[in-house]
């Protein structure tokens, strides 16, 4: 769940285009990198685009040559490597999903990523108070889990492609599928792909021009030896009314 955006900034938002360097780490065997510019910043967090999304809750790397007077560490060093948090993820409409892009609000936490972080790069956090101190911005709290789903899942078979994607986020693995169950927030669908929790992968429709991203929360094998990865999409909700009145 996203959590709600702070009603009143502690400080206002600086307009700044510095370059910047993205780390995500999905999963313990697959990370990526990628090169964008800032949009906004303050002392606590920063705005910037990327051309794939990253869920609410998880943590990533920045690195960019931020002026001193923004910085709590580090200030003689050429560039600010900090860790910082995801608070919302959102899409950039676009008539061509190839070129998809998204709007990202992170608030800062730190020099050094939390120990839970490195024992499990899938966790996911929540910022529950200001940490007072020269190396933290935010302290941070484990997200809670949800136990029950915010929408209920229907069973609709959907035709779709589950692209996996490489460190330049291009497709790498593909596959047709169907899916078993979905809401407006995620999916059910069977799976050859050998993929892990915590990975983020594009779903398209086969057949109208529905495409979007999804994070793996789960993924389980059935008595039938077929596993199933349970999806929550991200950045966009599938539009499920086109396809409830095709079931129709």
């Amino acid at each position: 769940m996203e959590p709600k955006r702070d009603s009143v900034r502690r400080r206002a938002r600086i307009p700044l285009t510095l370059p910047i360097r993205v780390l995500c780490r999905e999963s313990n065997e697959y990370e990526w990198t990628e090169q964008s510019r800032l949009i906004d910043v303050t002392h606590f967090g920063a705005g910037f685009t990327l051309t794939r999304p990253v869920d609410v809750g998880r943590l990533i790397r920045l690195t960019m040559p931020l002026p001193t007077q923004l910085r709590c560490f580090d200030h003689n060093d050429s560039v600010y490597s900090v860790w910082s948090l995801v608070r919302h993820t959102a899409a950039i409409h676009s008539t061509d999903p190839a070129h998809a892009k998204f709007r990202l609000g992170v608030a800062f936490v730190g020099k050094e990523a939390p120990q839970s972080y490195l024992d499990d790069p899938t966790v996911r956090y929540e910022p529950v108070a200001i940490q007072v101190g020269q190396n933290t911005r935010w302290k941070l709290g484990p997200l809670p889990s949800v136990t029950e789903r915010r929408e209920p899942r229907l069973v609709i078979p959907l035709e779709v492609l589950v692209e996996t994607l490489d460190e330049d986020g291009k497709p790498l693995m593909r596959e047709y599928t169907v899916t078993e169950t979905i809401s407006t927030l995620g999916t059910c669908v069977p799976t050859n792909l050998d993929v892990d929790v915590g990975r983020v992968l594009r779903i398209s429709s086969v057949n109208d021009q529905v495409s979007t991203f999804a994070a793996i929360r789960s993924r389980q094998v059935a008595a039938d030896g077929i596993a199933r990865l349970g999806l929550e999409f991200i950045g966009a909700r599938w539009p499920l009314d086109r396809d409830l009145e095709e079931a129709g």
